[in-house]
Formats: C-alpha cells, structure tokens, sequence
C-alpha cells in the first residue's frame, strides 16, 4: 500500500504553502479534493498537473474505496477546500481507515483558520478549545453553550455569515458579558479582525451585512478570586432579573461572577 499524504493548503492567500507540500503533490498519483475548482485553482498556480477527484462531505464513504483502490498503485495526497483536512472538514474516516489497514499515513503541515485567528486574536493561547461548528438548532445550541460556561479556556469556533449574528447573541446570553476577536476573511485581501466584548459584537456586524466565514475566539471563563455569601449573590440575582434576564439567564451570569455552582444559583433565584 502506497502512502496517504495529508496536506496542508493555504486558507485564503496562495502563497500560504511549503515547499514540500507543493513537492508532494507533484509526486502523487492521485489527489483527493474536498472542493475540486478550489484546488484547480492552486494547482495550476503552482503548475501542479496530478490527476484530481473529489472527496468531499456527501461522497466520502463511497469514496474510501476508490482511494484506497488508488492506494494499492501509488500514493495519494488528501487536501480540502482550505487548511488541514480533517479540521471541520471531511477526511478523518479515510485515515482512520488506512491506518486500520497498516497503511502510512503522513501529515504535511499547513495554515487552519482556528490557530491562525487565535494567535492574533489577543487572547490566552496557553489553553484553547476548538469547537468546530457549533449545532445550528436552538435547542441543541443552547445545550452546547451551557457545557462551556465554566472552562477556563479561550474557545474557538467557526460559522457562518448567515447565522454569526445569532450565535454571538446566544453566547452572550450563556456565557455572559467576554472578551472576543471576530476574524474573518484571514490571509486575504480584506481580512479583517476586529477585538471586543460580546457585548459590543453586535453593533459592530450591524454597520454592514455580515460576509465570509467567521472564526471567533471567546475568552474562557474568568478565575473566581473570591466567594459570594448569600445575600451578595442574592443582590446580584435581583439585578439581573431587574435588566430582563430570567431565572436562568441570571443564574448563569451570577454563577460566573459569584464563585457558586450554576445549580446552586438557580435554585437560590427560584426559591427567593
């Protein structure tokens, strides 16, 4: 079995690439492209003639055993639309699959959006979680949030231009009032980072209609220095209720700031 070859692409300016990604992709007999126009286009930037076929979202499983088939003859180099394959994007069942098999599989190093957004995004880099896209149902969105409410880590997700106005006024109704760097358009002409709370995210994307993928990075939740008493986080809760939120939203809110269980808060608000 040749070797299967996972390499890293530019994620917006062409000239994003290595050396020895632009070699092996030279040398391959196949690649297998998550968007096949996207990769004629690098292809032919860099005078790159290796056959290409299309590996992507709706065809993947289908489409292990015609790499595999190619496999057996040579190797074969797995790129997607832009980045790492296999970050947000298809290609993880194929390597497992030729790994399973005893198969070699070598990475190629390149750009992805999430690392690129987060180092200079301004915030920790020391501890970060990459969440992908988050799920687009309301409920199931929510329930996501709510796990992400006490880990003290900068998070980092991708989405939309369509939904990015919904999802920023989601997290700060979970995750309160934090830090954050709206990255869009990374590598390319107009990129475009802008720096600031969640709750100014939305007056900034009001002054045109959102375009191009966002990568936004969150800062994690805030280290506690002390503990609330009851009367303190009691206070705290009639406020919140005051500006609007519900017993829920304030229990959130309180809990990040109080040093108490979210549980503890709740049943506090309900109870009082």
């Amino acid at each position: 079995m040749g070797t299967l070859y996972v390499v890293g692409t530019p994620i917006g300016n062409l000239e994003d690439i290595t050396f020895r990604a632009v070699r092996v992709l030279q040398a391959v007999s196949l690649i297998a492209a998550e968007d096949t126009r996207k990769a004629h286009i690098l292809l032919s930037h860099y005078e790159i003639r290796t056959p290409v076929t299309s590996f992507f979202a709706g065809n993947e499983r289908h489409k292990i055993a015609t790499i595999l088939t190619a496999l057996a003859q040579g190797d074969v180099a797995l790129i997607s639309e832009a980045g790492m394959p296999t970050i947000s994007d298809p290609g993880y069942p194929l390597v497992a699959t030729v790994t399973e098999a005893g198969g070699a599989v070598i990475p190629i190093p390149g750009p992805s959006a999430h690392t690129t957004a987060l180092v200079a995004s301004g915030l920790p880099t020391d501890r970060f979680l990459f969440l992908g896209f988050l799920p687009r149902k309301q409920q199931a969105l929510t329930a996501a949030l709510e796990e992400l409410v006490d880990i003290r880590a900068t998070l980092i997700c991708y989405e939309s231009p369509r939904r990015v106005r919904n999802l920023l006024h989601q997290l700060l109704l979970v995750l309160g009032n934090r830090p954050v760097a709206l990255c869009r358009e990374l590598t390319k002409r107009y990129e475009e980072i802008w720096r600031g709370e969640l709750a100014d995210a939305a007056e900034h994307l009001a002054a045109a209609e959102p375009r191009g993928e966002f990568t936004i990075v969150v800062g994690g939740a805030p280290d506690i220095e002390e503990h609330w008493d009851e009367e303190r986080v009691l206070a705290a809760l009639n406020e919140a209720r005051a500006s609007g939120l519900t017993h829920s939203q304030a229990a959130r809110e309180v809990a990040q700031r109080s040093g108490w269980q979210r549980g503890e808060v709740y049943d506090l608000a309900v109870s009082g």
